[in-house]
């Protein structure tokens, strides 16, 4: 028989139309999704608050409330057909967690933060407004292989990855496919794929660095014209300063406007550890090379961590293909509900 955890899953992702996830930020898709877990935190006795940016926070208030509280949850946002646990699985374990609990030290918070996909909207919005939490601690669907690599069920979030987004133009010159001869061409998209090939070597060669050109625009664009001009995108990605820096420079992008490397840590990181190695597991660490809403409440000052959860089926995820599984999920929740304990109790 499924759990709660996992019917509530099921409930969340059967919202919107199908195939895969299909809630983007402030859509009915998001909105349902948004009322179906205030309702489920009211059925759990929380005082649900809804801000002016639609985030949603379920709390438990504590034996102590004027101490710092302790948050914990995700985003109930997805892409388009994206996948069953990226997000939800964050917000409904925190709810969990919290129930699991009851009244602490220190006030408990479930949390939905809203529009995570495009930019962190909702977090970004909430730390402009008073009232930001003592702690935040995010379980998470890992997103990569990393962990089914190393054989591991969960790991602990050392920081989010810095990055940088750039534009390349890259001029040819046009001209007719069928008279002009191959050795007389001056074609801008083999130049351009000369340059998407050296980037990825470059990003090859700096450890934790990643870099990736996602969409390539062509012009003319007639299939029977050379092409004369080419614009690639650059997305390029490092776990800490030094090696975003070099990436940069490797590439030849301006460094100014990146977004910095995050790093996580402290007390809630310390629980997460705590909670790990008080069953037996060995601690493993990551670094994100995703954004999420822990990097926001980092960058303005919450001590944060986040869980990371085995991903299943290479690692796949913004896809109806994302999975981890049940027993990997009810461990990650026990973890959490450990790690809050530690936190709420202090």
């Amino acid at each position: 028989m499924a759990s709660d955890l996992e019917q509530r899953l099921d409930a969340i992702y059967e919202i919107g139309e199908g195939p895969g996830a299909n809630r983007p930020g402030y859509s009915d898709g998001e909105d349902e999704a948004h009322r179906l877990v205030a309702g489920w935190m009211g059925e759990a006795g929380l005082e649900v608050e809804v801000d002016g940016d639609g985030n949603l926070v379920g709390r438990l208030p504590g034996l102590e409330p004027e101490l710092p509280e302790v948050w914990s949850g995700s985003h109930l946002d997805s892409v388009p057909q994206g996948g069953r646990f990226d997000g939800p699985l964050g917000v409904l374990g925190a709810l969990e967690a919290v129930e699991r609990l009851g009244r602490r030290r220190r006030t408990l918070a479930a949390v939905a933060f809203r529009e995570e996909e495009r930019g962190c909207v909702g977090s970004h919005g909430r730390v402009a407004r008073a009232g930001l939490p003592g702690a935040w601690v995010e379980l998470h669907h890992e997103q990569g292989p990393r962990l089914a690599l190393e054989g591991a069920p969960l790991a602990v979030v050392t920081g989010i990855v810095g990055y940088k987004r750039a534009e390349r133009v890259i001029e040819g010159r046009a001209g007719h496919a069928g008279t002009t001869p191959m050795d007389a061409r001056d074609d801008a998209l083999v130049a351009a794929a000369e340059e998407v090939l050296r980037i990825r070597d470059v990003a090859r060669g700096i450890e934790g660095a990643v870099a990736t050109v996602g969409r390539l625009e062509v012009e003319p664009g007639g299939v029977n014209v050379i092409p004369g001009r080419v614009t690639l995108t650059i997305d390029a990605r490092a776990p800490d300063d030094e090696r975003l820096a070099r990436l940069l420079d490797a590439l030849a992008i301006d460094p100014a406007g990146a977004v910095p490397p995050t790093p996580l840590g402290g007390p809630p990181a310390d629980a997460l550890r705590a909670a790990i190695e008080g069953r037996g597991i060995p601690v493993v660490e990551l670094a994100s090379g995703a954004g999420h809403d822990a990097g926001v409440l980092a960058r303005a000052g919450v001590p944060s961590a986040m869980l990371f959860v085995r991903a299943l089926n290479g690692g796949v995820s913004h896809s109806p293909d994302e999975l981890s599984s049940p027993e990997d999920v009810a461990l990650a929740v026990d973890v959490l509900t450990d790690a809050l304990d530690r936190l709420a109790s202090s």
